[in-house]
C-alpha cells in the first residue's frame, strides 16, 4: 500500500524510509505516516471479515509494504474485557480492560517491536539499538531474533534482573547503565551514532506510532461487537474515556492518531476523551499541565518505584499529549506508588488478572478519576493493561504472603503429621465478617472487595430474619448490613442485636442505597459505627473503618 511521511512542523511530503529519521526540508524528527484515507475509508472495513484478528488486519494502514508473515508472533488481536465486579464497586458499569498482557511477550510494546522490525527487514538493515526499561527491550529482542537482527539493549540498573536475563535469553546484547532512564537514552544516542546503527528513538519512531495506532482500531472494532444497539450511524464505536498508564507518552500519542484515523475516514463519530497517567514520583506532564504549562518541566530526579515510568524529561511529547488531553476534555493525574500497589492487589483479587506496577498506575488513576467525579458512573472506560508482572515483586506483596508447613516429624504417624501441617496452613482465627443483603450482587461485591483487601471469613444472609440468626449463632466480629430488606428490615436486626448481651457490642456497617430521613437517622444513631452509600466501598474510608473495627 502506497504512503508518505509527513512533517508535523513544515508538512513536507517524503518516501519512508526507515534511516531517515529527520524531514528532509527542514531538519524536524517529528514526522508521520499518512496514507489514502479516503480509498481506504471506503474499502478495508468489507476485507476485515476475512481477515485473523490480530495486528495485520488493518495492513492497508501500516507502513510496511509488504508484511512478511514469518517474522509474526501473534501479536495484536488482544482481548476488550468487562471489568464486572470492578464496574460495581466503583458504581462505573462499563469499564473494560484491554488485555495487553496476552500480546507474545506479555506486552503491548510487541507491537511496537513487530512492526518497527518488519520494516527494518523490509529495508534490509541487520543491527539496531534501544534504550529500554525492560518491557521494549524485551519485544524487541523476541522480534529481532526472530528476524535474524543484532539488539544492543541499553537499560538501566535498576531493570529488575529477571528481565535482563530475558533480554540476554534471546541473544541480545544487554549494556547496563548505572544512570537515570534519561540518561541511559543519551549513551544509547551515542553509541549508535558512533556506529551508525539504527536507533529506536520512541515516539519519534514512525514505526512505534502507526502499530498503537491497531489499539485504537481494535478498541473501536471489538466495542461495536459487544454494544451492537448503536444507532449513530457510524460503523464503529468508541468509548467515552482512554485511560493509560505513561511514561515517555509513545503509546497514547499513536492510540490518538488511530482514533484521529478512524474519525477521518467516516468510521467512528468522536474520539474519546484521553486520561494519561503517570507515578507522582516522576509526573513532570501531570504537573506541568495542572499549572498550565505549554512545555513540561523535566523530573531531574525521579522518585518511583516504578522504574518503567522513570522517563523525566518527556520533550515534545507532553506538547502533543497536552493538545489531546485539552481537545477531547480529557484529564492528566498522577497517582502514588502506594496506590498503584494497592491497585494491583485489587485488580487480581476482583478481575483476576495480575498486571504490572505501570499498567496498575492506570487503574489507579482510574479509581481516582471516578472517586473525583472526573469519570461519570454513566461514562464506557476503556483502561489499557499494558502488560504482566513477571514476577511479582516481594515489595508489592508485602509480608506474610505465604505460610511454610512442615509436614511430619519422625514421632508422628503420617495422619498426625498430615493434621499437623493442614492446621499451620491458618494457625490463627481469621475475623468473621457477617454480610446481610438481599442483592445477590451487592453481597458478591462486598465480599470481593474484602477479600482484595484481608484475610476474612466472610459469612452472608440474603435477608434480615437468615442474617439475625447467623449473626446470634456465629457472633462475627463485623456486621455489614442492608437496611431495605424483605421480612426484617436492617433497623429491626439492630434492635434485636443490641437486645441481646452477646451481640450488643457487635460492630454494625450500614450499607445503603437509600437516601435517610432525619427520622431513620436517629433511629441508626448511637447504634451503629458507621453509615455508608452503596457505590462509595472503594472510598478509603470504608476499608479504614473494617480494619479498625476488627483489631
Amino acid at each position: 500500500m502506497s504512503f508518505l511521511i509527513k512533517c508535523i512542523d513544515c508538512g513536507h511530503l517524503a518516501p519512508y524510509y526507515p534511516t531517515s529519521t529527520t524531514c528532509p526540508k527542514c531538519n524536524s524528527q517529528w514526522r508521520e505516516a499518512e496514507y489514502d484515507y479516503e480509498i481506504i475509508g471506503k474499502t478495508l472495513l468489507p476485507k476485515l471479515a476475512t481477515r485473523p484478528f490480530d495486528l495485520w488486519r488493518y495492513r492497508e494502514l501500516l507502513p510496511v509494504r509488504n508484511p512478511n508473515v514469518s517474522l509474526s508472533l501473534g501479536e495484536g488481536g488482544t482481548p476488550l474485557i468487562r471489568a464486572v465486579n470492578l464496574g460495581m464497586m466503583l458504581g462505573c458499569p462499563n469499564i473494560y480492560i484491554k488485555d495487553e498482557r496476552q500480546g507474545p511477550t506479555s506486552s503491548f510494546k510487541d507491537r511496537q517491536a513487530a512492526v518497527t522490525i518488519a520494516a527494518l527487514k523490509e529495508a534490509g538493515i541487520t543491527e539496531m539499538v534501544a534504550a529500554s526499561t525492560g518491557n521494549v527491550a524485551i519485544s524487541y529482542s523476541a522480534y529481532a531474533s526472530r528476524a535474524g537482527m543484532k539488539l544492543w539493549a541499553f537499560v538501566t540498573s535498576l531493570v529488575p534482573a529477571m528481565k535482563m536475563r530475558e533480554i540476554a535469553l534471546y541473544g541480545s546484547q544487554v549494556i547496563k547503565i548505572t544512570g537515570s532512564y534519561d540518561q541511559c537514552k543519551q549513551v544509547a544516542a551515542e553509541f549508535a551514532r558512533q556506529r551508525h546503527l539504527y536507533q529506536d528513538m520512541g515516539a519519534r519512531t514512525i514505526t512505534s506510532i502507526e502499530a498503537m495506532k491497531t489499539i485504537a482500531f481494535e478498541i473501536a472494532e471489538q466495542l461495536t461487537a459487544i454494544q451492537d444497539t448503536d444507532d449513530t450511524g457510524y460503523p464503529w464505536r468508541t468509548p467515552d474515556w482512554y485511560v493509560q498508564a505513561i511514561s515517555g507518552g509513545m503509546g497514547p500519542i499513536g492510540i490518538y492518531k488511530g482514533f484521529r484515523e478512524m474519525q477521518s475516514m467516516g468510521w467512528i463519530e468522536k474520539i474519546p476523551a484521553f486520561a494519561p497517567i503517570q507515578a507522582e514520583g516522576c509526573a513532570p506532564m501531570v504537573t506541568s499541565w495542572k499549572k498550565g504549562l505549554e512545555k513540561a518541566v523535566p523530573v531531574t530526579s525521579p522518585k518511583t518505584r516504578i522504574e518503567t515510568l522513570a522517563t523525566g524529561d518527556p520533550g515534545r511529547s507532553y506538547e502533543f499529549l497536552r493538545d489531546y488531553v485539552n481537545n477531547t476534555n480529557g484529564a492528566f493525574e498522577s497517582v502514588s506508588d502506594e496506590d498503584a500497589f494497592r491497585a494491583m492487589h485489587v485488580l487480581a483479587k476482583m478481575e483476576g488478572i495480575s498486571a504490572e506496577p505501570a499498567a496498575a498506575v492506570a487503574f489507579a488513576g482510574l479509581f481516582k478519576l471516578i472517586r473525583a467525579g472526573v469519570i461519570k458512573p454513566s461514562d464506557t472506560v476503556v483502561v489499557n493493561c499494558t502488560g504482566h508482572t513477571m514476577p511479582a515483586e516481594a515489595g508489592v506483596l508485602g509480608d506474610n504472603w505465604s505460610r511454610d508447613v512442615k509436614l511430619m516429624t519422625s514421632d508422628q504417624t503420617p495422619q498426625e503429621g498430615l493434621l499437623s501441617a493442614l492446621s499451620q496452613v491458618a494457625p490463627e482465627r481469621f475475623p468473621k465478617i457477617a454480610i446481610v443483603e438481599d442483592t445477590a450482587e451487592a453481597r458478591r461485591l462486598i465480599r470481593r472487595i474484602l477479600q482484595s483487601q484481608g484475610s476474612f471469613t466472610i459469612l452472608e444472609a440474603s435477608n434480615g430474619r437468615e442474617g439475625l440468626d447467623m449473626i446470634q449463632r456465629e457472633l462475627p466480629d463485623l456486621v455489614v448490613l442492608d437496611l431495605m430488606m424483605p421480612e426484617m428490615d436492617g433497623f429491626a436486626v439492630i434492635e434485636a442485636l443490641r437486645a441481646k448481651q452477646e451481640t450488643a457490642t457487635i460492630p454494625v456497617i450500614v450499607a445503603t442505597a437509600k437516601e435517610l430521613t432525619p427520622d431513620e437517622k436517629n433511629r441508626l444513631s448511637g447504634q451503629i459505627q458507621s453509615l455508608m452509600q452503596k457505590g462509595d466501598f472503594l472510598n478509603d474510608e470504608f476499608l479504614e473503618e473494617v480494619k479498625a473495627l476488627i483489631k
